[in-house]
């Protein structure tokens, strides 16, 4: 029977949710490591220009938000918005001028057509409500607003993850495994179309190739378990464990300079509120 702490655990750990502590870890090594690539190809989606009003959705440490201050330029603006507490202490220190707001993308803190675009990148996967977040970021834009939505293709597309799922699997237990599949559970195209469907009559999505590349297989190691959502879940002892592991079961993904590198490949899809 499950425990109410394992309840818990499960929860917080499948939803994305982290520490200020784990948050630093997240800016200091995800977001070059992965996350960064994507910011220039968002905000290209949406053709954000000077003088826009911009909304980046489940903001975490401001990644797409902070790229979009300088093409907005001071006539423009850019509302950062996220649920966890620790992401936004992170993203607000990092960019003054971002006009930061706690909330849910399911109950958005803005007014009705505020924006001109929205951007909700590696996210939506997370979100309890798909569909009213979705409904959401539909009322947030004004008409003729465009929107880009992230999330990652299916894992087995991205060997190193899957390879990783399987080791947390084996050294610490299903649901460790399951937390590290949860960014990869909207994956596939049609999936990600038939969401932004529900609020947007025409929806494309493609396929991006991106590349995730650590310096090292402890820094990658380090990165994922604390800089995510598994940090306050497995202790000292569970990460030497894998750490050792690791070094047989992940040994394929090092290269001759003793970096990680493997396909990380996205789906962004984009869409247009319409006129009426």
């Amino acid at each position: 029977m499950m425990t109410a702490m394992s309840a818990s655990r499960d929860r917080s750990a499948a939803t994305g949710q982290v520490s200020t502590a784990a948050a630093e870890v997240y800016e200091q090594f995800f977001v070059p490591s992965l996350f960064g690539q994507w910011a220039t190809t968002m905000l290209d989606a949406v053709g954000v220009a000077e003088g826009d009003r911009l909304l980046d959705v489940g903001t975490g440490t401001g990644v797409v938000a902070r790229a979009a201050l300088s093409r907005v330029g001071e006539r423009g603006s850019v509302v950062a918005v996220d649920p966890n507490e620790g992401m936004l202490a992170v993203a607000a220190r990092l960019a003054p001028g971002l006009q930061i707001r706690f909330g849910a993308a399911e109950h958005l803190p803005v007014d009705d057509d505020e924006f001109d675009c929205a951007t909700c990148q590696f996210a939506l996967m997370f979100f309890d409500d798909r569909v009213l977040a979705v409904r959401e970021i539909a009322r947030a834009v004004r008409p003729e607003g465009k929107v880009a939505v992230a999330t990652w293709a299916a894992v087995e597309h991205s060997p190193g993850y899957a390879a990783m799922v399987e080791l947390l699997g084996d050294e610490i237990g299903d649901w460790a495994a399951d937390a590290l599949r949860a960014p990869f559970c909207i994956g596939e195209p049609e999936h990600l179309g038939d969401l932004l469907r529900t609020s947007f009559p025409d929806v494309i999505v493609h396929r991006h190739d991106g590349l995730a590349c650590f310096d090292s297989l402890d820094q990658w190691l380090f990165t994922d378990i604390r800089g995510w959502t598994l940090a306050d879940h497995i202790d000292d002892e569970q990460f030497d464990r894998l750490r050792r592991r690791a070094g047989s079961a992940l040994e394929h993904l090092v290269g001759a300079d003793g970096r990680v590198r493997f396909p990380a490949p996205a789906l962004i899809a984009t869409a247009t509120r319409p006129a009426t």
